[in-house]
Order: structure tokens, then sequence, then C-alpha cells
């Protein structure tokens, strides 16, 4: 199908600039001797996640059980569900999983190490675990401190192994105090190794020191020590990423393909795109952006959101007639994309889009 006879809106993924963006990602990666293992959220398509296999990606990182269960059905045999798994549900759902593939799940509680053990050794099959560590974003993890203790218990788990360490901060933390993710990443990577460095001392094994979101994950896999990274949004990119220099408007490979449908006056165009398909889980104004989306072509920005309908604010001088079709680079690509059903991969030099569904779209448990 040719772009323009797409009806809008409609992602639209750029072939060449997604194939440069995981090239470049993976070639880092290697040049330190550290594995990607890239977290399919961004995604959540198996073609995608297949380009980054062919390039060299060590397995996938997921952030549910049913996001995950999507790729081992397809095949994918590493599979690392970066989450607590709480709940006796969850653990038997990790359970068949496990008995499907190399499943690695994340702890930070007694709790979830014992219900994991026990539904483990009920169903005889050996379950992978990551301690997460908290450095800073406190949202998950446990305090460097407590670490030993939740190895001993796995420890003593007839089936449960340890696999590593890993961490999650970003670069918007309450302590981040405007440095830059290079800073931030290498801090990030010299932490873990620590913890990891520690438990070792303690005569326990850590194969996994596993760091790194899209803005600090360059930076942290070149800390010695670190074994993996799991960057997800490299593979589009998105105006957080410019802002925080992961990427330039030049390599971000999806935008949103939209048409005006309204023009309230001279400054103002409406879309057909709303919180329907823009994400809207990022405050604009609190990370200093001018708004949920920005065109690729025009100066314009799209400052309020209802259901179905997107107001832009034009620039002076900016004329967007009823009927043009008009590309929308999101603040937030993760969550944009879980909207939609389906994106599309556009050749630009031919025009012609594929269609890809996106099989994780919405799973949430």
């Amino acid at each position: 199908m040719h772009i323009d006879a797409l009806s809008t809106p409609a992602l639209i993924v750029d072939t060449v600039r997604i194939r440069a963006n995981i090239t470049r990602w993976q070639s880092h990666a290697a040049q330190y001797g550290v594995a990607l293992r890239p977290h399919i959220k961004t995604h959540k398509t198996i073609e995608i996640a297949r380009m980054q296999q062919a390039a060299g990606a060590h397995g996938i990182t997921a952030a549910k059980l049913s996001e995950a269960e999507c790729f081992v059905d397809a095949g994918w045999q590493d599979v690392f569900v970066a989450y607590p798994i709480i709940g006796i549900d969850k653990c038997r759902h990790a359970a068949r999983l496990a008995k499907k593939c190399r499943l690695i799940v994340a702890v930070d509680s007694v709790v979830g190490v014992t219900q994991l053990a026990t539904v483990a050794a009920d169903a005889q099959v050996v379950i992978y675990v990551r301690i997460e560590v908290d450095s800073g974003l406190h949202r998950c993890g446990v305090q460097p401190d407590d670490v030993m203790r939740l190895v001993e218990i796995i420890s003593g788990a007839s089936y449960l192994q340890l696999d590593g360490l890993f961490t999650y901060r970003g670069a918007w933390f309450s302590n981040a105090n405007g440095r830059s993710p290079v800073e931030l990443g290498r801090e990030e990577g010299e932490l873990l190794v620590q913890v990891a460095d520690f438990v070792r001392q303690n005569g326990v094994s850590v194969d996994s020191v596993s760091v790194g979101s899209t803005p600090t994950g360059m930076a942290a896999a070149t800390v010695p020590g670190v074994t993996e990274i799991r960057p997800g949004t490299y593979v589009f990119g998105d105006d957080m990423q410019i802002f925080a220099q992961s990427c330039t408007p030049s390599q971000v490979a999806l935008s949103i393909l939209c048409t005006v449908v309204s023009r309230p006056d001279v400054q103002t165009a409406t879309i057909d795109a709303g919180a329907k398909t823009f994400s809207g889980d990022v405050n604009y104004e609190r990370m200093g952006l001018t708004g949920y989306a920005t065109a690729v072509d025009y100066d314009a920005t799209l400052v309020r959101m209802s259901e179905e309908h997107g107001v832009l604010k034009l620039a002076p001088g900016v004329d967007l007639p009823i009927g043009a079709r008009i590309a929308m680079r999101p603040i937030h690509v993760c969550t944009t994309v879980n909207l939609s059903d389906e994106l599309y991969l556009h050749d630009s030099l031919t025009g012609d889009c594929i269609p890809i569904p996106i099989v994780a779209r919405g799973k949430r448990w």
C-alpha cells in the first residue's frame, strides 16, 4: 500500500532510520563487549524484534508476562520480564512460560521470592531471577545493603536460580539534578557493579549486571563489569529522547500521520488524532517541552487534546489547509504505540507501506 492511500491517523516507521538506530546501538554494545537485550515494550511487534535479533540482540526484555508470552509463542527462548512478579496467579503464569523458554523475572521482596519459590517447586520448573536494586528512581528495587537478604533466600530455593542484578532509573529521577545522561549512565553502571562485587565477595555468583535505559545505556555500557544494557525507545526515538540528547530529530523513526480536519483560527489547526492516538502520560510543560507532539515538517505543536481531536498551535506564517496531511513526532513513543493496533513500515524512496500488527498492545498483566 502506498502511504498516500493510508487512512489517518496512522503510525509510520521509516525503515532506513529504524535499521540505522538498531545498528548504531548494537555496534556500540559490541564495541564494549556488552549484551544488548532490547525492551520490546516500545514497539511490541514481532517483526521489529526480529530486526533487533538479526542485528545481534541478546534475548528480549518485556514489562509484563502477557507481553513476554507473545514473543515466547513466536519462538523467543531468552526472555527477561523486568517487573516484580507478585501474586500466585502471576507466579503460575511465570512457571508456565518457564517451561517454554529460559525465563528470567524480577524480584525485590521476600514476598515475591517466596511466592515464586513455592510455585516453581510445585511446577518443578526452574525460574531464573534478577534482584532489582533501587539506584535512585525509588519506584521498585531494594536498597544495596538489603540485596544479600534476598540472595540468601533465593539460594535456599530449589527451583529458583539467581541470574544476577538489574536496575532502572532513566534520566529524570529526583536526584538527577540536571546532570547529563552520560554522567548518570556511568554512575548507574558503577553503582550496580559495586553491588555485584559485594555479592561475589560473599561467595555468590552473579552472572548478569544489567543496566541502562535509552538515555543512559550507551554510557552505562562503557563501565567495566556491566554485562548488559536494556534500551527500548532507541528503535524509534521521540521528543523526550531528543531532549535527553539520546537521538537527533533526523534519527526519530516513528511519526503519526494525521489529517487537518478544522481551522478554528489563523494560529490553530485541529487534526484527527487526540488522546486515543497520542500519549498524554508526560507533562510536557514540566519537562520543558512545548507540546504532546511536534510536527515533522512544519513549525507546529500539539498543545491540547480531547479523545479524537488534537489541537495544534501554528507558528506565524504556517498555513495548513483543511485536508492537509501532517506527520507528528510524539513526546513519548512507547505509550503512543500501545494505543494502536498496527503500524506501517515505510519505504521513503517508493512510498510503499507494509502493515505490521502490534501484537503485544494492551498486555498489562
